[in-house]
């Protein structure tokens, strides 16, 4: 094998790591609390972001 198959290889193995983590993380009951409060995260638009801009 080059040494390309084997980065593939281990990138490979490397994300499915991280996603096998996640959604341990993710479907575990007891992370249910913390993900639950913060399920209309992405909807909620009241409050503006601030990103460090000053106001004029």
């Amino acid at each position: 094998m080059t040494t390309n198959d084997w980065l593939g290889v281990f990138f490979v193995l490397v994300a499915a790591v991280g996603m096998v983590s996640v959604y341990f993380m993710v479907f575990r009951p007891a992370n249910k609390a913390a993900f639950e409060s913060q399920r209309r995260m992405a909807l909620d638009d009241e409050d503006p972001i601030n990103m460090g801009e000053k106001d004029e």
